[in-house]
This record gives structure tokens, C-alpha cells and sequence, in this order.
């Protein structure tokens, strides 16, 4: 039965345990979570040395597998069998592969095992007749990627599922800059609320000091300085990414504008000018609708259109196809024409 990570999660605090689980896709924060959960939680300590295997993909083969899973936990109720690295199993890479022996295990489990397979950055090839019986028979995640106007609000869900909140500007920082890595995203949190006992508010300084993004320095901030024709903020934000060129490349920063200002030209075309109709237009969460909105009335559409081909006509001089020229002189040269 196909579920998702959150009824999944749900079932097992509550010490429901299902025979067989199969986790794949392309995020590995959700299969980590779920594995995990199981592995730290589903027999006692004393228990793990005798009923708990963590096997490799790479290392072991499917019918070793379901031989394991066959037999009989000592001297408890369960036995708990993780794969990881399971897409390293060379059975699923081969196309007439006979799952006869896997397919028969599924449809008759043994009850007092739990099979995990974590099968990871990649996706089941749904044509196969295996994954239909996986559908059938097992639990099966399928662990997507979240969409980058949903990052957000995962941020603030997870900061407060820990009992914390974050201020606007702290979220902008981790959104901008780590994107819909969730796995990183939820370890960089951690390491913020890992020196805190009592509740806190995550801000702009708190990213700085334990994430390492400056709060004052950044792409964001460039932004806003670039949308409030600050002339001489942009400048020094360009003078401190010169001075760190190895964290801050012209060439992500020519990327982020990019996106930014394609986003903006999709707003000029949008007849809904309010902050939901923004956000659902350049497909960004309605946290960020404000910016969009300043940005567009800063910029008509013509000067949206020209700041673009600006952003191109940057990216290929960076690439050296029409000039070679500092990265730092070319974000100022930049910076300056999309402001004026």
C-alpha cells in the first residue's frame, strides 16, 4: 500500500509495524527519517545484537534477502532487517530479472520480521511487474522531491515540530541559499537549536554564527539592495562576494537573477496583482510574494525584459564567449545596469 511518510510515521509511534517496507526516490530525507525511526526504535538495545540487521545493496543479494527474512528472531517477538543502499541490488538493474521468489515472500511475510529496503536518489521503474506487487503487499514510499515554493513552510514546520520558531529573514537565508535539500536543510537547523535548551527564535544572526551565511553579505540582500536602488549597499555586498569568490561564484549569483527576474516577468503577465495571484504566478511561496510585488513595480515589463538579456549578456562574458573580464568587475558592471 502506497503511503506517505507522515501516515507512515504516524503508524509506527504508535508501535504499528508493518512486515515489509519499501522506501524509494529521489529525496533521501524521508526514507532517512522512516529507516531511522525503525532502526533506533523498533526492538529494545538488548535486543539489537541478536535480532537487528543492517545489510548493504551492494553487498548481499536479493534471495539472501528473503532468506534472512524468513527466519525467526532469537529470544524475542521481532527481528528488524534494513537494506540500505538497496538500488545498488543488481537485481533490480536487470530487465528480465524472475522476482518469482521476492514476489512470493511479499504476498506471505513472515509476521515477526520487518524488511527495509532503502532504495535511494532514484525512483522505481514503475513498468515492472515487481513494483506492482510492492503496491499490493508492502508499505511503499515513494519519497519525492518538495517543490521549491513549499521549502518555507517545511522550514517552519520542522523549527516548530522542535519547538522553536524562525523570523522571516533567518527563512529567507536558509531558502535562498540551501534550497529544497531537506536533508541538509534539517542538519544545518539542527546544528542552530543543538545550543539551545529553551525555545528560541532563530534569526539572521543565528544563521551567521552556526550556518555560516552571512546575514548582512548575500545574494538575498543584493536583491533587496538591487529592488531598492541602493546603489552603494549592492556594491559593497559585490565587494564582499570579490573578496570570497570561492563562496560566492558570479556564476550562481548570475543564476539567482536570473530566476529572480524571469519571476518577475511572469507577474508583469499575470492578471492577479494581489500577494496570493503573485505567488501562484512566479510559483514561489506567498512569503516571498511582497518582494515580487516591490520588484515588479520597481521594473516595468521592458525593463524586466532588458534586465534579462543583461543577466545573458553577463553569463556569457563570465563563460568567455564575448570578453574575459574579473568576476568582480562583471557583477558591478551588472548590478549597475540593472539598476539604471
Amino acid at each position: 500500500m502506497a503511503k506517505s511518510a507522515e501516515q507512515i510515521l504516524a503508524d509506527l509511534k504508535n508501535g504499528n509495524y508493518a512486515p515489509v517496507y519499501f522506501l524509494h526516490g529521489e529525496e533521501p530525507y524521508f526514507i532517512d527519517l522512516i529507516s531511522n525511526f525503525i532502526e533506533k526504535n523498533a526492538l529494545d538495545e538488548s535486543e539489537k545484537g541478536f535480532n537487528q540487521q543492517i545489510l548493504y545493496g551492494k553487498d548481499v543479494r536479493l534471495d539472501q534477502i528473503v532468506s534472512a527474512s524468513r527466519s525467526f528472531p532469537m529470544m524475542g517477538q521481532r527481528q528488524v532487517i534494513i537494506v540500505k543502499e538497496a538500488q545498488n541490488l543488481g537485481e533490480f538493474t536487470q530487465s528480465d530479472f524472475d522476482f518469482s521468489m521476492f514476489e512470493n515472500y511479499l504476498k506471505s511475510p513472515q509476521p515477526s520480521t520487518v524488511l527495509v529496503f532503502c532504495y535511494k536518489h532514484k525512483k522505481l521503474d514503475k513498468r515492472k511487474k515487481i513494483v506492482k506487487t510492492l503496491e499490493q503487499f508492502s508499505v511503499l514510499l515513494e519519497s519525492n522531491k518538495i517543490y521549491e515554493n513549499k521549502v518555507p513552510d517545511w522550514i517552519q514546520n520542522y523549527v516548530k515540530s522542535k519547538g522553536h520558531t524562525i523570523n522571516r529573514q533567518a527563512l529567507l537565508l536558509l531558502t535562498e541559499y540551501i534550497g529544497n535539500n531537506l536533508e541538509r536543510l534539517s542538519n544545518e537547523i539542527d546544528k542552530v537549536l543543538v545550543n539551545f535548551s529553551d525555545p528560541v527564535e532563530i534569526n539572521e544572526g543565528l544563521i551567521q554564527e552556526y550556518v555560516g551565511i552571512n546575514k548582512d553579505f548575500n545574494i538575498f540582500e543584493l536583491q533587496s539592495a538591487i529592488i531598492k536602488g541602493d546603489a552603494l549597499r549592492a556594491n559593497r555586498i559585490i565587494n564582499y562576494f570579490a573578496s570570497d569568490p570561492k563562496n560566492h561564484p558570479a556564476v550562481v549569483n548570475i543564476a539567482f537573477l536570473h530566476a529572480f527576474f524571469a519571476k518577475v516577468l511572469l507577474i508583469h503577465h499575470s492578471p492577479d496583482k494581489s500577494e496570493r495571484g503573485v505567488a501562484s504566478a512566479a510559483g514561489v511561496n506567498p512569503f516571498f510574494a511582497k518582494d515580487y510585488l516591490a520588484a515588479s513595480r520597481r521594473f516595468n515589463v521592458n525593463k524586466t525584459i532588458q534586465n534579462l538579456a543583461h543577466i545573458f549578456q553577463a553569463d556569457l562574458m563570465f563563460k568567455g564567449v564575448t570578453a574575459n573580464i574579473s568576476e568582480a568587475q562583471l557583477m558591478k558592471e551588472l548590478v549597475y545596469k540593472l539598476m539604471h
